[in-house]
């Protein structure tokens, strides 16, 4: 599964989702995760009511799952939302490091529902009915 971090530092979920200058990407699995891509955005990012920034950070985690974000706004979440990307604020500047490890350990153990539905995205649906 693939999880999304808005970050400013690179290091640390520390940014507002519509003004990061970086989106990381890692895939996580419950045996290890793995660092996926960054992607860079421009300066001109703190101008409220353009949504047109918006547009190149969804296709950048367009195959995510997640988005750990320390804000985000509503018209925002809406658009991540409906990309099927389930958007997690972080109360509090945090190592994603610390995030991908205990994400992990859930995912070892039994998940709750929205991690498991989560864990599906991408994947063809199969219904497994007796006909």
């Amino acid at each position: 599964m693939k999880v999304a971090f808005a970050t400013q530092d690179k290091q640390r979920v520390d940014a507002h989702f519509g003004w990061a200058k970086h989106i990381a990407v890692y895939d996580v699995t419950p045996t290890g995760y793995s660092f996926v891509d960054t992607f860079h955005f421009g300066e001109d990012l703190a101008e409220d009511g353009n949504e047109d920034k918006l547009a190149p950070k969804l296709e950048a985690i367009q195959d995510c799952a997640i988005l750990y974000v320390a804000a985000i706004g509503g018209s925002a979440a809406a658009r991540v939302v409906a990309v099927k990307i389930h958007p997690i604020k972080v109360p509090a500047p945090e190592p994603i490091l610390d995030i991908l490890e205990k994400l992990q350990e859930v995912l070892k153990g039994t998940p709750p529902p929205w991690l498991r539905k989560a864990l599906t995205k991408g994947q063809a649906v199969s219904h497994d009915f007796e006909e």
